[in-house]
């Protein structure tokens, strides 16, 4: 018995885990098989080591105080890390939950369940695991949490390495899934300088389910190896939904990937149904954990998927007549789904009276030009760079890397392939058994997700690589495609990452670290604080000080709160400052030079136009105003209250400066009108 090639197209290699027939086994198969999973444990410690040197390069992040090490963990980072914090100092774990659970730190004047509104179950597992291990004398609480993070960048690697393995039937197809990854690293993952974020904790399990449904919809599968796949379907489906708030939308992208198999007849009716209900139960099992969450109920893919199976219940000669009938009862059946979907989610929001998530659909409103483009909160996002388009500069670099050619090459020869009429021996094509047509769809629809928000693109990126390795391995593409362009690899790549490796920096913030330190040593425990959500995120992790607003959007009420406490960097009063900043329960504020004086954004972008727009005031500096925009009667509150003249002197009272940053303490002489906040 031959052992497996390492690729062959027209013969898929049987060489991984549950897909394999007892009598393929042979000890060269063994042996083969031994070597692809050593591999891809070797990439995946590579790829963590890797980011962890980087990270340590960046800040000398075991040379620096503590203090810096927090302020380290930038503005929401910042926030999540300190429940971990919070957690490791209560006096016991149950304590600790309970804290959690009637949070009164985070919001000033509010009682609000942190694991209710937050995904932060990793950082309360995280810290009952670091207190029962007995670690504790040889490895720092920030030590364990960040190479956690860093763990799970080797279980994403390794994930990706075992879709690209059973795509191809190789697992040079992994390895070479693996160095792309790692060649690309700016591009697939922002680990290393954004490590709380909560994408850095879920994306490894979108990609493990991703890995699940791919060896599930594989060809002669036991009914156990189905029974196996589908609970690893739903765990990894679950800690995807369980660690990252915008779990709803990633899925609903999946869901339609599913439905568009469903619709070309890819997926039989119980693969449908099983992907459709395995998502479902991930979603379900969240929204109780996290004691009934309305946004998950309320959630557009959980409308989506009911819609669709209730519509396909009733259609059952979808798939019959020509290709024209077909195509019309598919178009049908499709605004038949899409009108129920929008209507059970309309009808679901109303009875949750949920708003919780209005602002993203604000923000995809304004940014496709569907509704007003002044909306403060839609605002704020548009004009992060982050949520603007994919700039033309990251496919250069992935051209840089030689991903990009294969990627496009193996699109094309996929799309080309679809277009041809099915084999007469198996069916179809083997190019599109259902595992490879799923695989490709998942790489187009969160390509055009990513093309819309670069944010979104750390999720094509990595299954960019899997797709392109597919591809190429088993062919003679990838050497055509280096003799084409010549360049050789080894030359081209190896000094770029010994350049990355041996670049040292150190973490340097002396005001913010001053500001951290003074408020520690000179304020109240329970002082309430005021000011941006990135810098109040820090000043929480740092000082655990009470906050007024914070980076977690996720809330009506919250937001609201936010736009009024950001009117500091606006043209109002200080009268009608100081009461919106009583109303909220504040007793310091903290106002930042490079928000007042901004110069990152364009003009429009600048918080303080946000600001000047939504109050209805002409914006700073020369350019056009919209004609309904009238002179504010006032000046600019975080520039004139430096002046210390005696309207702002009885209200405010500077009691910390530097270059960065100047805190006032607010008085308590005036009267706060009690609608100050609804206005």
């Amino acid at each position: 018995m031959k052992s497996p090639s390492f690729c062959c197209p027209k013969n898929i290699c049987k060489t991984l885990i549950l897909c394999y027939r007892a009598g393929d086994w042979s000890w060269g198969a063994i042996i083969w098989t031994s070597v692809g999973w050593s591999v891809s444990v070797g990439l995946g410690l590579l790829c963590c080591i890797y980011m962890a040197t980087l990270h340590e390069n960046d800040l000398w992040f075991s040379n620096i105080k503590e203090v810096e090490r927090e302020i380290s963990f930038r503005t929401e980072c910042g926030l999540y890390y300190s429940y971990f914090k919070q957690m490791l100092q209560a006096p016991s774990i149950q304590e600790g939950l309970s804290d959690l659970i009637h949070d009164n730190l985070t919001e000033s004047r509010r009682t609000i369940n942190l694991l209710q509104r937050m995904n932060i179950y990793q950082e309360v597992f995280l810290s009952v695991l670091y207190r029962l291990l007995p670690i504790q004398s040889y490895l720092e609480p920030v030590y364990f949490y960040i190479y956690t993070v860093f763990s799970l960048q080797a279980v994403y690697v390794i994930a990706l390495y075992l879709t690209a393995w059973l795509l191809s039937g190789s697992w040079l197809a992994g390895t070479l899934t693996g160095i792309w990854y790692i060649l690309n690293r700016v591009d697939t993952t922002r680990v290393e300088f954004t490590i709380s974020l909560r994408e850095n904790w879920s994306l490894p399990f979108l990609a493990l389910q991703v890995t699940a449904i791919t060896c599930y919809l594989r060809p002669q599968l036991t009914t156990l190896q189905q029974k196996v796949m589908v609970w690893l379907m739903y765990v990894t489906t679950f800690c995807f939904c369980l660690t990252w708030q915008f779990n709803q939308f990633i899925l609903l992208v999946q869901a339609l990937i599913i439905y568009t198999l469903d619709g070309v007849d890819f997926l039989t009716t119980t693969q449908v149904t099983t992907l459709y209900l395995v998502q479902v139960s991930g979603l379900l099992s969240v929204w109780l954990l996290q004691f009934c969450n309305s946004m998950i109920l309320g959630s557009l893919v959980l409308s989506f998927i009911v819609a669709a199976l209730f519509i396909r219940h009733f259609q059952s000669g979808l798939k019959t007549g020509s290709l024209l009938v077909r195509l019309g009862k598919l178009l049908l059946h499709s605004a038949t789904v899409l009108l129920l979907t929008f209507t059970i989610n309309y009808l679901a929001k109303k009875a949750l009276q949920l708003r919780s998530d209005e602002h993203i659909f604000k923000f995809i409103k304004s940014k496709f030009a569907l509704g007003p483009t002044r909306d403060f909160d839609a605002s704020l996002y548009l004009c992060e760079e982050a949520f603007g388009v994919l700039p033309l500069d990251t496919l250069e670099r992935l051209a840089g890397t030689l991903l990009l050619y294969p990627y496009i090459l193996t699109l094309l020869l996929l799309s080309g392939s679809a277009e041809e009429k099915k084999g007469a021996v198996e069916g179809r094509l083997v190019a599109f058994r259902p595992d490879v047509a799923y695989n490709l769809l998942h790489t187009l629809f969160y390509g055009l997700l990513a093309f819309s928000t670069m944010r979104m693109k750390y999720i094509w990126t990595g299954h960019m690589c899997v797709v392109a390795a597919y591809g190429v391995c088993g062919t003679e593409l990838w050497t055509l495609l280096l003799n084409t362009l010549h360049c050789n690899s080894k030359v081209l790549f190896w000094p770029k990452l010994m350049e990355e490796l041996s670049e040292l920096r150190e973490f340097y913030d002396p005001d913010t670290v001053e500001l951290m330190t003074w408020i520690s040593t000179k304020t109240p425990k329970q002082a309430v604080f005021a000011g941006s959500m990135q810098l109040l995120a820090g000043i929480k992790l740092c000082t655990g000080r009470v906050l007024t607003n914070h980076p977690h959007y996720e809330d009506k009420d919250l937001r609201e709160r936010t736009r009024q406490v950001y009117q500091v960097y606006a043209r109002r009063s200080p009268e009608e400052v100081h009461a919106i900043l009583r109303a909220a329960g504040a007793d310091y504020v903290v106002l930042e030079n490079s928000i007042c004086y901004e110069r990152r954004h364009r003009r429009g972008c600048r918080l303080r136009d946000l600001l000047d727009l939504a109050n209805g005031h002409i914006m700073d500096g020369p350019g056009e105003n919209d004609p309904d925009l009238v002179p504010s009667p006032h000046p600019r509150f975080c520039e004139t209250i430096k002046t210390d003249t005696a309207a702002y002197t009885s209200l405010f009272t500077r009691t910390f400066q530097n270059k960065t940053f100047h805190v006032y303490r607010i008085r308590n002489e005036a009267k706060v009108p009690v609608n100050i906040l609804e206005n």
